[in-house]
């Protein structure tokens, strides 16, 4: 199936996975695609923990992509914070990766600290140049104008708009589609994707989406 999302930002490749344990092998498939789209002279993946906070969450990704690929290299870009999201050697590091993916864990933690900062601009800035940018669970969900608020203060949370009027409910469960519809309710929204774990929405410079995985995205239009 394929689908045609709006891209508001120039990218060559974003891949959202709706979830799944690397560990488990659950999304073993996405991730080959993903290692395979990098540029064959730049191996190394910049890691963003933001969504978890975890700073081990880097090195057991890394191992794994390792025995994928020995040629990948993933390097921990610690931007857990506001400040962190400046700090030269992290934008650095942004810039010169093959791919810039972000862990899962809350989106509380990623929107705010990410959204309109120097790393996103960054990020901007490498997915135009061609760098891979993936993202899974909850980090996912934040390409959307607005997430899921996951500590549940709000109906939602303002992300960082990667596709034009476009909401995304990660961790998708086709027969609970509340959080996905409470999202579509919100002004200005038209497209809603739903993408349950070990699956991703692989979509290109022109807006279109292919699904890779094992499982089928929701999506839901409004006039």
């Amino acid at each position: 199936m394929v689908l045609q999302v709006q891209p508001a930002v120039a990218f060559e490749a974003l891949v959202l996975i709706g979830g799944g344990e690397f560990s488990f092998g659950e999304t073993r498939a996405i991730d080959e695609l993903l290692v395979a789209r990098m540029p064959r002279d730049r191996r190394t993946v910049a890691f963003l923990p933001t969504a978890s906070g975890s700073a081990e969450y880097a090195g057991h990704f890394g191992a794994y992509l390792h025995g994928i690929d020995p040629t990948v290299n993933v390097v921990n870009v610690p931007i857990y914070r506001g400040r962190d999201n400046r700090r030269q050697k992290n934008l650095a590091t942004i810039l010169s990766s093959g791919m810039v993916y972000l862990g899962g864990g809350v989106t509380n933690n990623l929107a705010p600290v990410l959204r309109e900062s120097p790393a996103e601009l960054a990020m901007r800035d490498a997915a135009g140049n061609g760098v891979v940018i993936a993202a899974i669970g909850a980090a996912a969900s934040c390409f959307g104008t607005h997430a899921r608020d996951m500590r549940g203060t709000a109906s939602a949370i303002e992300a960082m708009g990667w596709l034009a009027n476009t909401v995304i409910d990660t961790a998708f469960d086709p027969q609970n589609d509340t959080a996905l519809r409470r999202l579509m309710s919100l002004p200005d929204v038209k497209l809603g994707l739903g993408i349950p774990p070990k699956t991703a929405l692989v979509i290109s410079r022109d807006g279109v989406a292919e699904i890779v995985g094992e499982g089928q995205v929701a999506a839901f239009r409004k006039q």
